[in-house]
Formats: structure tokens, sequence, C-alpha cells
């Protein structure tokens, strides 16, 4: 069985990151998105909302499956069995550190290869950071991130000026 794990913050999870999983669960026999906690930096949204939020963004999908973890992706990978990383790249830019991060994780375990995978053009441009800066300064993110999402996060933030889907 080939198992991958699609690691990320996902805060929030994107369109973009479910192109890039649709891709994949076509390949894949399972994959686990793994939620990254990192105790040091305060995330939008907690690691448990991101979670939860995933897993109603991907209910029609049933080859995936979602975590959290703290640490080293590929000790996580390791203890789930997993022989594939996926990455997903947006533009050329996203390359250089997908690359350096690729082979440190080959030199860390070269039994876990890692596949990059690319977005559709039109979700290039979609990056986590980019929907809460719109979110906070009261604009639409309802074409860049799943309902549940936008529920959620317009909810959160109280914006009346963010329309309902």
């Amino acid at each position: 069985m080939k198992v991958a794990i699609y690691p990320g913050s996902f805060d929030p999870i994107t369109y973009g990151h479910l192109d890039i999983l649709k891709n994949a669960a076509g390949i894949f026999d399972k994959i686990i998105i793994a939620v990254a906690h990192n105790g040091e930096k305060q995330g939008f949204l907690s690691t448990e909302e991101r979670v939860s939020l995933i897993k109603e963004s991907i209910q029609d999908m049933p080859n995936v499956e979602v975590d959290s973890f703290e640490g080293l992706t590929i000790e996580y990978a390791k203890k789930n069995g997993a022989n594939v990383l996926i990455r997903g790249l947006r533009a050329v830019s996203d390359f250089e550190y997908e690359m350096q991060l690729s082979q440190t994780n080959s030199a860390l375990c070269d039994d876990i290869k890692t596949v990059f995978l690319t977005t559709k053009p039109e979700f290039n441009f979609i990056s986590s950071s980019t929907i809460k800066e719109i979110l906070h300064n009261g604009g639409d993110i309802s074409k860049f991130v799943p309902k549940p999402v936008f529920k959620h996060l317009t909810g959160k933030i109280g914006r009346a000026s963010c329309r309902e889907r």
C-alpha cells in the first residue's frame, strides 16, 4: 500500500491545498493530511480547528485521513508507515525552499521520497497568508476556501462585509 503524508500548517486550508490533495488522492492508496503543530508559534486557527475544518472539507475523499503532529515530518511519516511526502508547488518561487526541504528529509531518511504536485493555474496565487490578509481587511474569501472554512472564518472574525455563500 502506498501511503503518503501531506504535511503543512493549513492555517487555513485553501482550494489550492485541496487541488493538490485531489491530485494525490488519485495516485496514492492512503493519504494522511498531517497538520503541523508548532508550540512556539501562535497560529491564526488552533490545531484542533484546522483538523476539524479539514475533515469537514474532505468528506468526499475516502482515502484521506487527517491528523496533527509535532516534531520532524520525516519521523511522523516513518511512524505512520508512509513512503512518500507530498509537497505542493504554486510558483517557481516555492521550488527552492521545497527542494532544500526535500533534500534534508532525504538525508534523514532516504526511504521516504518527496513528490511535488502543482496546483491548477487559478490557484497559484492563493496562500493561507493571503486568505488571512483578505479576511482581516474585510474582503471576500469565499472563492478561495471551502465552505466550512469560509463559514468558520467569517464567524470568527465577524466581518459583515464577507458575503454568505
